[in-house]
């Protein structure tokens, strides 16, 4: 495993120092700068988050922060990396209900977790290749992908001029996440092997795929977090090319985000008026100098359009360590989950905290 993380922080330091810019401000180095969102003068969204959410049994941990969501009922679903990668569920309070998957073949290396319309639950597993779709009552009811018969450890992520593989409709290369359209298309970002977004019908069947390596529009570099709208826009956050992409629901190009940092997570709320969210999370490399100038929240209109943002790197309550997934189902109550902090937080939105300061 060692190799792997090595490489991703070389690519992601050099990308934050070779990016072309003017002369760094004197307060900020040049890694700052380039690490920094674009977007200036952003109101500040007061929040609070809350203490001791989840309440896990004797002799159960949380690992790595991987996923969160939350389901009708306001149950909360965690995918942790520990020991071994778990898939828990929690009531609205907090309180341990039981764990889905215990030793499921295709649980290796958590990526994400979404719970879809019909409160279906969906676990993407990158270090099996897999996306899995549990019914409400925990039995798999869907695979796509297949996990290799022999894998040892990850596969490595590409060299930054490696060659896009060719598409295959049903193999993922360490994909990263999933959503749906109102027809329940499924939509899954193929993340760091094949940098494209593959669209199925509801039963599984390959559609059609878009995007691949590239900066261009329409291309992507790494697809980390994907979500999408009532209209079934789809929402990509493009990490490595430090922007958004927004695709119809037909996978054609719509238009590209790029003012909010580098994206490691977007959520779109549910309701009549609908908000993005896009994380410009800090390094999970925690990187003391580049910390200071990242970790917060953006809340944005569907059209790009920023309202405010939340938040800071940290690690104590009320900030942000490598903000991994957000369940945005309610605006105004988010979960987020964080590798580096190996937590979920509970957040309420334009609430004035008491003795944690959202600046």
């Amino acid at each position: 495993m060692k190799p792997l993380y090595t490489s991703c922080f070389v690519a992601l330091i050099s990308l934050a120092n070779a990016l072309p810019q003017g002369p760094p401000p004197q307060h900020l180095s040049r890694a700052q700068l380039n690490s920094k969102a674009k977007a200036e003068n952003v109101p500040e969204i007061p929040y609070t988050s809350v203490p001791n959410l989840l309440k896990l049994p004797p002799n159960l941990y949380l690992g790595e922060g991987i996923g969160v969501a939350t389901n009708s009922k306001g149950h909360i679903f965690v995918y942790t990396r520990s020991g071994e990668t778990h898939l828990m569920e929690f009531d609205s309070k907090g309180q341990f209900l039981r764990e889905i998957g215990e030793g499921l073949y295709g649980f290796l290396f958590a990526h994400a977790v979404r719970v879809d319309a019909q409160d279906n639950i969906w676990a993407v597993d990158e270090g099996s290749n897999m996306v899995i779709k549990f019914n409400p009552e925990g039995r798999v009811a869907m695979l796509l992908g297949r996990r290799p018969e022999s894998l040892d450890g990850l596969l490595p992520t590409p060299a930054a001029n490696a060659p896009t593989p060719p598409a295959k409709p049903y193999e993922f290369s360490r994909p990263t996440d999933v959503t749906w359209d109102p027809e329940g298309n499924i939509f899954v970002a193929d993340g760091y092997g094949n940098s494209r977004v593959v669209k199925y019908d509801k039963n599984g069947r390959f559609i059609a795929s878009a995007g691949r390596k590239g900066s261009e529009p329409g291309q992507l570099n790494l697809p980390h977090s994907i979500t999408s709208d009532a209209e079934g826009n789809i929402y990509v956050a493009d990490r490595s090319n430090r922007r958004i992409e927004v695709f119809d629901k037909d996978l054609k190009f719509k238009a590209i985000y790029d003012q909010v940092g580098m994206p490691w997570a977007v959520c779109v709320s549910r309701g009549p008026h609908q908000y993005l969210y896009s994380s410009n999370s800090n390094l999970d490399f925690n990187i003391a100098e580049l910390n200071q100038v990242t970790g917060e929240i953006y809340k944005m209109e569907l059209d790009g359009t920023i309202l405010g943002k939340f938040g800071k790197s940290g690690k104590q309550l009320g900030e942000f360590s490598t903000v991994h997934e957000i369940d945005c189902r309610n605006p105004n109550e988010l979960y987020v989950s964080e590798i580096t902090s190996w937590r979920v937080q509970k957040l309420l939105l334009n609430s004035r905290p008491n003795t944690t300061s959202s600046k």
